[in-house]
């Protein structure tokens, strides 16, 4: 599996420098976390992995490849992201799950299944659904397309207790196939529980710390 590497990106809004010669790699096979106060710039940076914003300068490269040499839906499918407030485009649940590529009603519920959400729940309407049902929906949509990355924002942060830990064993699945996770949260104990190793953005800074112990 392909790792992602950031060399001297820069990044500002406006006045404010979100990322400053930022110098970072998010190895292959293992989950990263990343962590640090709000309005840090944290889910900008997982935008910047898979093109849905661009750094001012410096390069993201993609198994050795600058992301801007890249096919952009070719990269997407292969670096899934989930945002912390979905935007779902179907009518269905169902239909949602296929928005990235048709899969049977079987594959349909198994991906459900693996994020948490109950038996039947395929048939279920997008405007119905709560905050966190949404949010998993838009993760089996990505799961679907069966990404070698995924970049999850904030993925507990509307969620219980028996969901969050759906949640983690999906990434400790997804990594355990070889896959690889970079996530944003400020849930520390599930950071600590699925993480393998954790950087901190802060100032403009991103930095790595120890690694995590599962």
């Amino acid at each position: 599996m392909p790792s992602i590497v950031l060399e001297q990106v820069t990044l500002g809004h406006g006045a404010t420098c979100v990322l400053t010669g930022v110098d970072a790699t998010f190895a292959a096979g293992r989950c990263t976390a990343v962590v640090g106060p709000s309005g840090a710039g944290k889910t900008t940076l997982l935008r910047l992995l898979n093109r849905f914003g661009e750094p001012d300068s410096g390069r993201v490269l993609f198994d050795g490849t600058p992301v801007v040499e890249m096919d952009v839906l070719d990269l997407r499918r292969r670096v899934g992201l989930v945002p912390q407030r979905p935007v779902l485009l179907t009518d269905t649940v169902a239909d949602e799950v296929q928005v990235g590529r048709p899969v049977s009603a079987e594959r349909v519920a198994g991906l459900l299944a693996t994020v948490g959400l109950p038996e039947g729940f395929a048939g279920r309407r997008c405007v119905e659904l709560s905050g966190g049902e949404a949010q998993r929906v838009c993760l089996a949509r990505a799961l679907a397309v069966e990404p070698e990355v995924l970049l999850l924002d904030e993925p507990t942060s509307a969620l219980d207790g028996a969901s969050a830990v759906a949640i983690g064993e999906l990434i400790r699945a997804h990594v355990g196939t070889g896959g690889s996770v970079v996530l944003v949260s400020h849930d520390p104990g599930f950071v600590a529980e699925v993480s393998d190793e954790v950087w901190t953005l802060a100032g403009g800074r991103l930095t790595r710390g120890a690694e995590a112990g599962k």
